[in-house]
């Protein structure tokens, strides 16, 4: 067995910034490891408190302008991958983000301009949900004049229509989008593109218009019975809740579906004061819904029936009595990968029921856009959302997905539309693999318990129907749950390096910045690899000598 020479052993310190599991899965693509760590390196930094609290609502709202409505509603994927989750739970990043949402709004903070001048161009936006606002702003604070078309009363689209009080509070909502329009966009309200306006009329008034209609039209279940009253599609339902119309539902609610807003209008539907039993044909470890939202749902009293669908829908003359159910079975996987229910022959049982909420399938309402629309339920578009030169699509449009996802979709085609435009290069990040597990040394960290938002009891929720579920933690929780970033991939100045290195291969940067405390001396470096095993975060990686 050959043994490795002594050159061999040796080896030099080289810094490497490596993306962080964190990052890889942040849907709007936000420095999730920077932000945390200009506010947990602040006193390294020479920051006081609130300017750390400033920098870091810049570099979120950078790419996302709505961070106390996503620190409300999004599903935070970003967690998942948290290299702190097997120590003792991962970073709560989404009550992070939520915290310096809401501090934003309270310090009255405006959205940052990145170029002054006017632009030439003219730019119209069909749909003020996050994808359509997502791209105004990011044109607006670039020069550009911008009007945004949208057919409801009120802007923010499946924000605004098809997520209940109690998860997203609408003065927070209507607090981000007014930071937006302050940029100096315009805003049509009640304007339906083909029927105030036409798709004609739009291309002659803008030289850019951009898709962002989202996908608030649902598709009913398609049984007997469904054709009359008391039934509704989610959306339906959702959107008549938040307009300050909810439907009367009576006593008895059934509602079919397992996502996000099959959830919502269960849990909608159950502070009427109904019994809900909500039916999912698969079990509970397909279902897409938020987890958490699915166990508020359970501790509110909804009733989770899995393997279950309806065939029929009962009516007592013109009213609903009653749902017949079939009991199902997974088979083998379908086109989504997930096991496809099957049928129980002979399983039909009856369930009673008032109304029934159908909470499915959606996909964009294309009526009064024939001219852009693509002949099916989703537009295809080329890189970046462009259609051609004039017309740009992002967020549901192009298909299902989170709010996160619409917002990115949004900047990105705004962001490759300037560089167009301006004949500039789009600078493109490469894509690259999240730094592993296992080069960061979690024993170096002490434990800390993973910071909990308060909520309000099931009680509360139910006699005050609109009031919100979980509140924002407080400073003190802030400032502890941001220590508790491991910082994967990039220095946060643990000095393990410079106090350990017997070369003086390390010297302190005078101004340091987030990532960057210390300068290599690579002359004065023995080779000895120390600091490379001491490094905690895995930013130091090794390179041979020679």
């Amino acid at each position: 067995m050959k043994t490795a020479s002594f050159q061999e052993v040796l080896a030099r310190p080289k810094q490497s910034e490596q993306l962080p599991p964190c990052g890889a899965g942040c849907a709007t693509g936000a420095d999730i490891r920077g932000w945390i760590g200009v506010i947990a390196q602040r006193r390294k930094l020479g920051l006081w408190d609130a300017e750390a609290f400033s920098r870091a609502w810049r570099m979120v709202t950078n790419v996302n302008p709505f961070p106390a409505t996503l620190g409300r509603i999004c599903p935070h994927p970003c967690e998942a991958g948290c290299n702190r989750a097997g120590k003792d739970g991962a970073v709560a990043i989404n009550a992070l983000e939520r915290f310096l949402g809401d501090w934003g709004l309270r310090q009255g903070l405006e959205l940052e301009r990145l170029e002054i001048g006017e632009k030439p161009e003219s730019i119209g936006v069909i749909g003020a949900g996050p994808a359509g606002l997502s791209f105004a702003y990011q044109m607006a604070r670039r020069g550009y004049r911008v009007t945004v078309y949208e057919r409801n009363a009120k802007p923010g689209g499946m924000l605004q229509y098809g997520i209940p009080e109690y998860r997203l509070p609408e003065r927070i909502l209507a607090a981000e989008i007014q930071k937006i329009l302050a940029l100096g966009m315009e805003l049509k309200l009640g304007t339906g593109i083909g029927r105030e306006v036409s798709v004609r009329e739009l291309k002659a008034q803008h030289d850019i218009l951009f898709l962002g209609i989202g996908a608030l039209r649902a598709r009913m279940l398609g049984i007997p019975g469904e054709d009359g009253g008391s039934v509704w599609t989610g959306t339906e339902y959702l959107a008549s809740v938040n307009r300050g119309e909810p439907p009367a539902l009576g006593a008895e609610v059934i509602v079919v579906g397992g996502g996000n807003t099959a959830i919502d209008a269960a849990r909608t539907a159950r502070r009427s004061g109904a019994r809900v039993t909500l039916l999912y044909r698969r079990t509970r470890q397909e279902m897409p819904a938020i987890a958490a939202e699915v166990e508020d749902a359970l501790a509110e009293g909804v009733t989770l029936t899995f393997l279950a669908a309806p065939v029929r829908i009962g009516r007592t003359g013109a009213e609903v009595s009653s749902v017949a159910v079939q009991q199902m079975q997974l088979g083998d996987p379908d086109a989504s990968g997930r096991r496809k229910p099957v049928a129980v022959s002979g399983s039909e049982y009856e369930l009673p029921a008032s109304a029934l909420i159908a909470a499915v399938s959606q996909e964009p309402d294309w009526e009064g856009l024939d001219e852009l629309a693509p002949g099916a339920p989703w537009i295809r578009s080329a890189q970046h959302g462009r259609i051609d030169d004039a017309l740009w699509a992002g967020g549901d449009a192009l298909g299902l997905g989170i709010a996160g996802l619409a917002i990115a979709n949004g900047r990105r085609a705004a962001e490759a539309l300037h560089a167009r435009l301006r004949n500039r290069e789009l600078r493109i990040p490469p894509a690259r693999i999240p730094i592993a597990g296992d080069a960061i040394k979690s024993d170096f960290h002490c434990d800390r318990a993973r910071a909990v938002a308060p909520e309000i009891s099931v009680d509360d929720r139910l006699t005050a129907p609109e009031a919100e579920v979980r509140g924002t933690i407080g400073e003190a929780q802030f400032l502890e749950e941001v220590e508790r970033c491991f910082s994967c991939g990039l220095c946060f100045g643990c000095e393990q390096c410079f106090m350990y290195c017997n070369g003086g291969g390390f010297s302190r940067l005078e101004e340091p910045t987030p990532g960057t405390y210390f300068a290599l001396k690579l002359d004065a470096c023995e080779g000895c690899r120390k600091c490379i095993e001491l490094c905690p975060c895995g930013y130091l990686t090794a390179e041979p000598m020679g």
